[in-house]
This record gives structure tokens, sequence and C-alpha cells, in this order.
């Protein structure tokens, strides 16, 4: 069933014009402004996507946006989900998981973060790379 949901988000996307991206970018508090450097081609608001998880974060804007930075096709989720708005694990990963279906080889993630170990970074990195996969 989630595969099924996934697909349809990926299909509806890429009907829309999100195809072949490279990069895919999670902005969170503080990078919004990248989204300036972009050569934008494809701009959605996540409650237009079907099955996307909604951002309710106050500053977090709520749309996918595909299109041409530094000569790089990427695709950037302004705003994520959060455990503490109520999500699970898996509607939390819902857009990271939608843009590796898409195609992306490299993914950045920002965000407001004090401090994190290497252990800690390495555990992270661990638990993403294994539950990426659909």
């Amino acid at each position: 069933m989630k595969k099924l949901l996934l697909e349809e988000t990926t299909n509806f996307l890429i009907s829309k014009g999100f195809k072949n991206p490279e990069i895919g970018i999670v902005l969170g508090t503080g990078l919004s402004q990248l989204i300036n450097e972009i050569d934008v081609e494809r701009e959605i608001p996540y409650s237009d996507i079907p099955h996307f998880p909604k951002s309710t974060v106050e500053f977090h804007s709520g749309k996918l946006i595909f299109g041409t930075l530094s000569e790089k096709k990427v695709i950037v989720m302004s705003g994520r989900f959060h455990l503490y708005e109520g999500y699970n694990q898996w509607e939390v990963t819902y857009g990271i998981r939608t843009m590796y279906l898409l195609g992306i080889s490299n993914l950045l993630i920002s965000n407001a973060a004090l401090h994190c170990c290497s252990a800690e970074l390495s555990s992270i990195n661990t638990t993403l790379m294994s539950s990426i996969c659909c």
C-alpha cells in the first residue's frame, strides 16, 4: 500500500514536469532564501500533491520546487515534517522517499541545530540510508 502511494505521488510530479532531478534539498528554518538562487521551473504546494503531508510549522512554506541551481537540476522541499507535528516516521520521510524515486543521487538537509557529535552523525547517516528504500 505504501509503495502504491509513493508511486502515485511520483507519477503526479513527473506529469507536472519534475523530471530527472540530480539533487534533493530539504530546507529548514533559516535557509528559505536559497530559493531566490534557483531558476524555478515548477512549484507546487504540498496540499496539491497526492498523499504528501502538509507542513504545519510557521516558517515552513510547504511547497515543492523544481529548477536549476548552479547548473544542476534540483528538487527542493521548502518546509519539512516533524514527529512533534503528529506525523509518524513514514510520513516524516515521505518527501525524501519521493525525491529518491524521482531520481536524486544527492540529498542536502538543512536545519537549525545547536550541536551534534560525530558518533551521532554516523548513527543518523546509517539510519537514514537503511530506511530510505521503500
